[in-house]
């Protein structure tokens, strides 16, 4: 049984397992307030830096679209005149073990992680600091672009590094459980550590699903297709591809753990080499490098979200930019 099963599940056996994990949580939770304690009472002060810092965050464990959400920001603030930098931590890449400016370029996501590999193909310009030593990433980000903005994806929970603002999101989820018997990071009542929280006074919005192919170029979706993701919550990505193109028939999903690296040998087995097999930008960037991609039709589907009401949405981001 997977963990997330555990979390969404609702059968006898998945209850029965959550109870048994939840004198875990327990104990995790009281954990994480101490260590909380430690920041909010003074003990340990955070670093603050030169620069404004934007967090975008999440209380749970993945699937809460951040990642999209981080490309909207991006867009948002160089829209409005800002120079913008995204920090991520490079999940699964050997330099997510302290911080690096990436270079120039495509990103190789077996090097840099699947997430900054995404992003440098939908926002080439856009420098990007890779690495879980938020601190650090701050340092480099004023010390090679003085005067930007530093888009953080994730990093709410990082607290040795201070944000001008945080903004979280937590969809809605029965589950309000702390880890292991839940999804969440934290407590769901620490939300009000951040500045904004969506879906609340503004929601978001997300576009119909665009399909392309592996050459680049729009493409239609099929009758029939198969899928693989490597996702925190794949129902969701099957959802939004049911939703757009409800007249698509889906015959295959193979779903894996988030962050996978997409490398194993048996990757294919049961796909039909006939049918397309659709995917993420976030699992493309992997799947390019295998030496068998050639032998399957891939087709990326992309979208990009955006926040409603729009003007106050970007009212209320410019006056927080200027206290």
């Amino acid at each position: 049984m997977r963990i997330e099963e555990v979390w969404t599940g609702r059968t006898a056996s998945v209850f029965l397992a959550r109870a048994a994990l939840l004198p875990i949580s327990v104990l995790y939770t009281l954990g994480w307030e101490g260590y909380l304690a430690i920041y909010r009472f003074g003990f340990k002060k955070p670093y603050r830096s030169q620069g404004k810092i934007i967090c975008v965050g999440n209380l749970v464990v993945g699937g809460s679209g951040k990642t999209p959400f981080t490309l909207f920001m991006a867009e948002t603030l160089i829209a409005m005149g800002h120079r913008v930098v995204i920090g991520a931590s490079g999940y699964g890449g050997p330099h997510s073990v302290a911080a690096a400016v990436a270079p120039e370029g495509p990103l190789k996501a077996a090097e840099w992680g699947d997430e900054p590999a995404a992003f440098r193909d939908e926002l080439p310009n856009v420098p990007l600091i890779v690495g879980r030593r938020r601190v650090l990433a701050a340092q480099l980000c004023e010390e090679h672009f003085p005067g930007a903005i530093l888009v953080m994806d994730d990093g709410f929970q990082h607290l040795p590094v201070a944000k001008t603002f945080s903004i979280v999101l937590d969809p809605p989820t029965r589950n309000r459980f702390c880890l292991p018997a839940g999804p969440y990071r934290e407590g769901p009542w620490n939300r009000r550590r951040a500045e904004v929280v969506l879906p609340g006074e503004f929601r978001v919005v997300r576009s119909k699903t665009r399909l392309e192919s592996a050459l680049g170029g729009p493409v239609e979706m099929p009758v029939e297709y198969q899928l693989i993701c490597a996702l925190g919550q794949p129902e969701k990505f099957i959802d939004a591809l049911r939703e757009d193109f409800p007249d698509a028939k889906l015959t295959q999903a193979k779903r894996l753990g988030d962050h996978d690296p997409l490398v194993a040998g048996n990757l294919w087995e049961g796909l039909n080499p006939g049918l397309p097999v659709i995917v993420t930008g976030k699992d493309w960037v992997k799947l390019r490098d295998r030496s068998d991609i050639g032998g399957y039709n891939v087709v990326i589907a992309r979208h990009r979200v955006s926040v409603e009401p729009a003007n106050e949405w970007r009212n209320w981001l410019g006056s927080k930019l200027h206290e």
